[in-house]
């Protein structure tokens, strides 16, 4: 998509933009609904929020992003409790499963806003393992809506200024990344070293 739009300029942005436009008010709908889906099956989420910051420019492409994410978290954990439920509770035990229970109705909504912040995991197998580990659905939706606000920006604010990589609009989103990645990367830091502490004997 760089390529096309921001080097060789094979697709012109303006061109693009006149079509979408030319779908009516109905447009960002469509976007979260198909990007919903699109993401539910693995379809990188950089690449859907910078298509809709082409789209939809930086300010109403976030908001489209976001309720895109939203969307897809709320798929996949459905679909994860539904499918993988019962099967994940085998595979770690009743004593464990049942710790495992408490630790998320204590800190699931949490634990999804952590999981956002982290680079290089994908969301939507997250979703489905938080899912199958009996995250409340509407704890990743309102995680899901916290935790995925930075990226969305940036994501967006990349794909709105693609064509010109100079703006500071995309020094914000690269800025915005960056202390978010760090920030996720120190948390993930925390909560792995407290799991470890709370782990019995042989669970480490």
């Amino acid at each position: 998509m760089f390529y096309l739009v921001g080097v060789s300029h094979v697709v012109d942005v303006d061109d693009v933009r006149r079509v979408v436009a030319a779908t009516g008010p109905a447009a960002p709908l469509t976007y979260v609904l198909v990007s919903a889906v699109l993401g539910a099956v693995f379809v990188p989420g950089p690449i859907l929020a910078a298509g809709s910051g082409v789209l939809f420019g930086p300010l109403l492409g976030t908001f489209v992003t976001l309720f895109s994410a939203v969307g897809t978290a709320g798929i996949t954990s459905l679909l994860g409790r539904r499918a993988g439920r019962e099967s994940a509770r085998g595979l770690l035990g009743a004593e464990r499963a049942d710790r495992l229970d408490e630790q998320v109705r204590r800190r699931g909504l949490w634990a999804v806003v952590g999981q956002r912040f982290v680079p290089g995991i994908s969301d939507a197998l997250a979703s489905y393992t938080f899912g199958a580990l009996g995250v409340p659905l509407w704890q990743m939706l309102v995680g899901s809506f916290i935790g995925s606000a930075p990226r969305a920006f940036v994501y967006t604010a990349l794909g709105a200024s693609i064509g010109d990589l100079s703006a500071p609009l995309a020094y914000t989103a690269i800025g915005v990344w960056c202390v978010t990645a760090v920030i996720g990367a120190f948390a993930a830091h925390r909560g792995y070293r407290a799991w470890r502490g709370r782990a019995p004997n042989g669970e480490r």
